[in-house]
């Protein structure tokens, strides 16, 4: 593949309104000394700022903080006990946060650090505030810096690598590209360490088992993923609409370097973040409740507005927060959604005004009760 052919697939990267970049241990750290590259991370500090200035949404996940405490705590090479990682992960955070939040506020960019573990994102109420949390922070301009919770992670509900946490990441937040930085420049037919004639493999438009056949173990002495995380993050990622590229981060600029045609690897989905959401919404089997609507809402929701309390005649069914409902017109099912409030409270609030919610609820929730990003119309309403 030419630079050119390159440069044009890089469009996804220059065009993404949300884009999250992964940066890896061997990356951040060096190998030998276990100090921070601060002159590469100011490059990359570069390249984020110049995405924020043309209207993109950056995000980061960040690798690094058990590497950098090893160091300091006087931690010998190799393979970490749970307990020694989780030690090393509290003392490199710190570090870690200070270093992204200089180079970033340095450039004119809010910083924002959230800790994420396995739980967080596979359970239903978790993964809706982590998200809630994340669309604020990005709504206000923020750059959120994400790493997984080393420190209260068991064996059994961590991620131990970040691009898997990389793609939920990408998944949660519907970003539309998501860059793996590694040491390796993109996916090969063999590993190229061992197979010198093994072949670079520039495209990938779906995940199969030829694809993870390619996959080898980890590259690096203080990384702990490899290209077979690197293969289940793309699988996510695809799944969820998100264009995903691998590049190497071995020089100062990466993400310019990619938009300038440098050689990498871009697993390209079939469809948007957006298309993967509402097919996802549609395609339930059984919603869990039932929203009756009058004719004015009904007539809202045919021009992509949001589905209001106010519009709301009847509640049914038990559901919580995130759960998939039928919104029903005319006792004809029009739309699918996810539910902003659970059922008891959708109860207490239909039929009011949004800015009634707050004295109805003793808190203060979303206004709508099913945001248009989280609703679909039916083929069978238009």
């Amino acid at each position: 593949m030419s630079q050119a052919e390159y440069r044009v697939r890089a469009r996804r990267l220059r065009e993404a309104r949300r884009l999250l970049v992964k940066v890896g241990s061997a990356l951040l750290v060096d190998p030998k000394s276990g100090r921070l590259n601060r002159a590469w991370l100011d490059s990359l500090g570069d390249d984020l700022a110049r995405a924020a200035r043309r209207g993109q949404q950056p995000i980061v996940v960040s690798s690094g903080a058990i590497a950098l405490g090893r160091r300091h705590l006087g931690l010998a090479g190799g393979r970490l006990r749970l307990e020694e990682s989780q030690a090393a992960a509290a003392v490199g955070q710190i570090r870690l946060a200070r270093a992204w939040q200089e180079v970033l506020e340095e450039r004119g960019l809010a910083v924002a650090q959230v800790l994420l573990t396995l739980e967080d994102t596979e359970e239903r109420q978790r993964y809706l505030n982590a998200r809630a949390t994340l669309n604020t922070l990005l709504a206000l301009g923020a750059v959120p810096v994400i790493n997984e919770n080393d420190t209260v992670a068991t064996a059994e509900i961590r991620y131990g690598d970040n691009d898997r946490l990389a793609a939920r990441v990408a998944q949660m937040a519907s970003a539309e590209c998501l860059v793996l930085l590694s040491d390796i420049d993109g996916l090969y037919s063999a590993d190229p360490g061992r197979h010198p004639a093994a072949e670079f493999v520039p495209e990938v438009r779906a995940v199969d088992a030829s694809i993870e056949a390619m996959a080898g173990g980890p590259t690096s002495a203080v990384g702990s993923g490899g290209m077979t995380t690197k293969i289940a993050a793309a699988r996510i990622a695809l799944d969820a609409g998100c264009s995903l590229c691998i590049a190497s981060g071995r020089r100062a600029h990466p993400l310019r370097a990619i938009e300038e045609g440098e050689r990498c690897t871009w697993f390209l989905p079939g469809a948007t973040p957006r298309a993967k959401r509402k097919q996802w919404i549609a395609g339930t089997l059984k919603p869990r409740g039932r929203l009756m609507i009058d004719a004015g809402a009904a007539a809202a929701l045919g021009r992509g507005k949001s589905l209001l309390p106010a519009g709301v005649t009847r509640v049914s069914g038990r559901f919580e927060r995130g759960d998939t409902v039928s919104v029903v017109a005319d006792g004809r099912e029009i739309a699918r959604g996810l539910a902003g409030y659970s059922s008891g409270d959708a109860t207490l609030i239909a039929g009011r005004r949004s800015s009634e919610i707050e004295a109805l609820l003793g808190y203060r929730g979303r206004e709508e009760l099913v945001h248009r990003d989280d609703l679909v119309m039916l083929r069978a309403a238009e």
